[in-house]
């Protein structure tokens, strides 16, 4: 018997054979048979698949751990886009749906953290993690890639003109509505720096409808209680300076 899921979280996946943690999978999806997780495979050359595969079948119950793969390696905004389209595609749709970085730097454990807090919320469309190192939290980043982030962030936040503090960590949940599908329905410009089109993309809509909330209403930040920082990633300087000239790109393609 499939469950009707509550959330569907899409994990993009591109060659993630030594970084997933299959046993911590199996285990989150037995503790919250609530929660689906679609694992979209981005077109890997390495054993990412077959692990894939396990994790489905290892899975407690029958649609606990689906897989989506695609037939060449797109770039990460176009799985989760993907990912996310399938999500809400279901029958029943999901009421939540979302994405998780593959590393699980944010524990899978946060994903019913940002459930209730939609829950308790009918007036927020999504939540979004900020790795914010306060006292009584566990967040381990890397001096530099901190540094890079921090600056990024600041100048996205006078991008979108919100005072969002963390653009691009990858742990974020949505509500399932209209809007959502209005913003998922067209490729996004950016490979890397979508999250900060997603904002963009929010923005937009409420413009539309003046009566509505603005964007910074509707989007919440949960400071993360634990992120550690895992090695592998596939990020790199230059990446930094593509981000830069996308930012460009969707100041100009956001603005009115």
């Amino acid at each position: 018997m499939i469950r009707e899921p509550k959330a569907c979280v899409v994990v993009p996946c591109f060659n993630e054979e030594q970084r997933l943690d299959g046993v911590r999978v199996v285990a989150f999806v037995a503790a919250h048979p609530e929660i689906r997780l679609l694992f979209v495979d981005d077109g890997s050359t390495d054993g990412t698949a077959p692990l894939l595969k396990r994790l489905q079948e290892m899975a407690p119950e029958k649609g606990a751990i689906e897989v989506l793969v695609l037939p060449h390696n797109g770039g990460k905004a176009e799985a989760v886009r993907q990912g996310m389209l399938h999500a809400v595609a279901m029958s029943p749709a999901p009421v939540y749906t979302g994405f998780w970085d593959a590393d699980l730097a944010t524990p899978l454990d946060t994903i019913p953290v940002f459930h209730s807090i939609l829950e308790a919320n009918p007036n927020l469309s999504a939540v979004f993690g900020a790795r914010v190192k306060l006292l009584g939290r566990s967040i381990e980043r890397r001096l530099l890639r901190h540094y890079f982030g921090r600056i990024f962030a600041t100048v996205a936040s006078a991008v979108l003109r919100i005072p969002i503090y963390d653009t691009q960590c990858g742990a974020k949940l949505f509500r399932v509505d209209d809007d959502l599908r209005e913003l998922l329905a067209q490729p996004f410009l950016s490979r890397w720096i979508f999250d900060v089109e997603i904002v963009a993309r929010y923005a937009q809509l409420r413009r539309r409808s003046p009566d509505r909330p603005a964007a910074d209403q509707i989007i919440y930040e949960y400071p993360l209680e634990q992120w550690h920082d895992i090695k592998g990633s596939k990020l790199r300087l230059h990446d930094f300076l593509r981000a830069a000239v996308d930012l460009i790109r969707i100041q100009r393609h956001y603005k009115s």
